[in-house]
């Protein structure tokens, strides 16, 4: 009889998940209040709870079976459900006035409920906020695959082209939110050759550039976050040297176009130099905000031979979300709310790149690179 009624109350929460997702689409407006994403739906105003989550440090997990979330920092910890108005702050009920629910794949909590955690946890900074993206101006984001390259096959049928251009979109809009402008090397199931992906950082006057690929490996026990930079034993000069001859290199507004072919392949080498340390730095950054965001095996910076990196004008790093082929994070990366909390823990980490660019100081944890891994990506 207990499970009889466990089965009703699931049976009745997917419904309720179902009625607020299509009554929820389509009649919301997005802005940004304390730089946590903010959105009306149907007059009420809601907020990203992983962005919150993320500027206060709040560890949370969220269980798609039973649509509930656990919060929790320091002694304190906060359970929902999805579709609720009941909360249990350490324990003890508290009722709000708008059910938390989920728009677009994303948790959202109403106001009052912000308000809850804002007298719990007062005490964050909001350096990051303050500084924002600082030179981070234009991102140019590549989902990998596409068309008639399908990527890794999951065993539900999905591909990996398909996981990670929603991952790609999600990613685009977090960083558009802040004002930085992105570029989408496909935004649609097409088809890119992966020289035309890598030359839209020539001119382009973007700052980095992103790949976003899912894994697959015959070991199906294989499982965990990635992120490639350019191997060390692609050389910089060599690439200088093809770039010199090829391209015009453009610092601060002065053109090298017409200067000595050994100055310019200096000042290439230079900027490769510069470009790989970066990516480094970048890579570091993204690992660490997915291993405090996302529950996943964080295997950490890995350095590769990939034609996107090698062919990228400016950082250049590839980001493996998961592997396809492990059934447990198959199912995860088929998820959207799983999906989004990738995109977020990317967003933060570039943002903390960023941040070291400006001179703040953000905790760091270094991630050692380890075997290298050659193909095309």
């Amino acid at each position: 009889m207990c499970g009889y009624k466990r089965l009703l109350k699931t049976y009745y929460c997917l419904v309720v998940l179902f009625i607020s997702v299509f009554f929820l689409n389509g009649c919301a407006t997005v802005s940004r209040k304390g730089g946590v994403a903010s959105y009306n739906i149907s007059g009420a105003a809601y907020f990203s709870l992983v962005s919150l989550c993320d500027l206060k440090d709040i560890k949370w997990d969220y269980d798609p079976l039973t649509r509930c979330v656990a919060m929790k920092k320091d002694a304190h910890w906060i359970n929902i459900q999805t579709g609720g108005k009941t909360i249990f702050v350490d324990g003890s009920p508290r009722q709000l006035n708008e059910p938390v629910e989920i728009y677009r794949g994303m948790l959202v909590i109403p106001s009052q409920f912000r308000q809850i955690i804002e007298e719990m946890f007062p005490q964050y900074s909001v350096v990051a906020e303050t500084v924002s993206f600082y030179k981070i101006r234009k991102v140019i984001i590549d989902p990998g695959h596409g068309g008639k390259d399908p990527g890794a096959p999951g065993r539900s049928g999905q591909h990996e082209k398909e996981i990670v251009l929603d991952i790609a979109k999600r990613l685009s809009g977090l960083l558009k939110k802040y004002g930085v402008e992105t570029v989408l090397t496909r935004s649609s199931d097409r088809f890119i050759p992966l020289e035309n992906r890598s030359a839209m950082t020539e001119n382009s006057q973007a700052d980095l550039f992103i790949s976003i690929h899912a894994n697959a490996n015959k070991a199906r026990s294989l499982s965990g976050f990635e992120v490639y930079c350019i191997s060390p034993e692609v050389s910089d000069y060599q690439r200088a040297l093809s770039s010199a001859r090829n391209s015009s290199l453009d610092l601060n507004g002065g053109s090298f176009a017409g200067s000595n072919m050994n100055l310019k392949a200096i000042l290439w080498d230079m900027t490769y130099t510069y470009n790989r340390a970066e990516a480094i730095q970048l890579s570091r950054n993204i690992c660490q905000s997915i291993g405090r965001s996302v529950d996943t095996r964080i295997i950490g910076v890995k350095k590769a031979n990939y034609h996107v990196l090698r062919g990228a004008y400016i950082p250049a790093i590839l980001v493996e979300v998961g592997f396809l082929s492990n059934r447990k994070e198959e199912q995860l990366l088929n998820q959207p709310v799983y999906r989004q909390k990738i995109a977020e823990g990317i967003e933060r980490g570039i943002r903390d790149y960023a941040l070291g660019l400006a001179g703040v100081k953000t905790e760091k944890q270094n991630y050692n690179f380890v075997k290298s891994k050659e193909g095309a990506r």
